[in-house]
């Protein structure tokens, strides 16, 4: 077969409606692996291309960049897979190969600009497509071994929303029993660093503007602590006393409320997307901390953070549903209306 020929969910315009489209995906080439999707996490970056915020959406668009599936055909050079396997495809599809980022295996850094999942330009000037598919076909380099045993819906949105936490958790060396670790925000990037805060042994406090989400921080995700971040007196009593901050909030917020919560030589990691960063340089500068920000993460630590999770237990909190209900997803996600991920069955609902 030296073409697929696949059913798959685009939008039309940054308005229209969600529909199915067949399209032809590029050959398997001597190094790709075509994979059968199985399930597709949804990521707000869904929301920001399908609407075309940035202005750089090419329609038809094909969103999804959170996809586990089953290998179903494989180059006659790939090494690495076989047909049966679990694999997982992330947010990028293809990087130079050739600098020293790549070479470190830290590709979405890559000099040349990794090429995103959908809506990037491939090498061959082809526009990628997504995981809102029944199949996809990628280089094997930027396939991920999805660990036996491991479900792969719940695989999905680790590939975008797990390891943009989990990465520069381990970057920052936050994997150290005893710390404390503040987390802004809790929503599908900010209920993984809970987890992976706790299971690395951190005391873990949550930063919230909702006291809705109290219950479900304590009870549910096992955060050790719950403090509304408008009211002062809560969060005077955590003066100084972080060693890290992971801020997953895209809303526009203050900073240095944030940084003062820091001990000294403190870490804070920003990973959301507000409209801008502002503090004073007091904030930074007294207590010598550290200010960093974080996009993915590279094949090696994503690899890395898959077999952790399967050791671990370690499970995203998913809603799982049919891809006709997309268009209602995207809406629900703009409102912050889902714990924590919504998750594509596209075996059972694209056919």
């Amino acid at each position: 077969m030296n073409w697929l020929y696949l059913c798959i969910s685009f939008f039309l315009c940054n308005r229209g409606p969600k529909v199915t489209w067949e399209v032809i995906f590029r050959v398997l080439g001597k190094d790709d692996v075509s994979l059968k999707i199985t399930h597709c996490g949804i990521c707000y970056a869904d929301v920001v291309m399908s609407k075309n915020k940035y202005g750089d959406s090419r329609y038809p668009l094909v969103p999804g960049h959170e996809i586990a599936g089953i290998v179903k055909e494989v180059g006659s050079c790939v090494s690495n897979f076989k047909v049966g396997d679990h694999v997982g495809v992330g947010t990028y599809v293809n990087s130079c190969r050739e600098c020293e980022r790549c070479n470190d295996r830290d590709e979405v850094s890559c000099e040349k600009g990794a090429i995103f999942t959908f809506n990037g330009i491939d090498t061959d000037g082809s526009i990628t497509k997504g995981g809102y598919s029944s199949h996809i076909v990628v280089h094997e380099s930027y396939c991920f071994r999805i660990p036996d045993g491991y479900p792969l819906a719940s695989a999905a949105p680790l590939l975008c929303a797990g390891i943009t936490v989990y990465n520069p958790m381990m970057r920052h060396k936050m994997n150290q029993p005893g710390k404390s670790l503040g987390v802004i925000g809790l929503g599908g990037l900010g209920h993984m660093a809970v987890k992976f805060g706790k299971a690395f042994g951190l005391k873990v406090t949550v930063l919230s503007t909702s006291i809705s989400k109290k219950e479900e921080a304590l009870c549910v995700l096992g955060a050790d602590n719950f403090v509304i971040t408008s009211d002062q007196e809560q969060m005077k009593a955590l003066h100084k006393s972080l060693d890290f901050i992971i801020d997953t909030a895209s809303g526009d917020h203050p900073f240095d409320p944030y940084m003062s919560l820091l001990k000294t030589a403190g870490v804070f990691v920003l990973v959301g997307f507000p409209s801008e960063v502002k503090f004073h340089p007091a904030s930074l500068n007294i207590g010598m901390k550290t200010v960093s920000g974080s996009v993915t993460g590279g094949t090696r630590v994503t690899q890395e953070m898959l077999d952790f999770c399967a050791a671990n237990k370690i499970y995203p909190k998913i809603e799982v549903i049919p891809i006709q209900y997309v268009n209602e997803a995207l809406e629900r996600m703009i409102k912050n209306d889902v714990k924590y991920r919504f998750v594509i069955d596209i075996e059972s609902s694209l056919k």
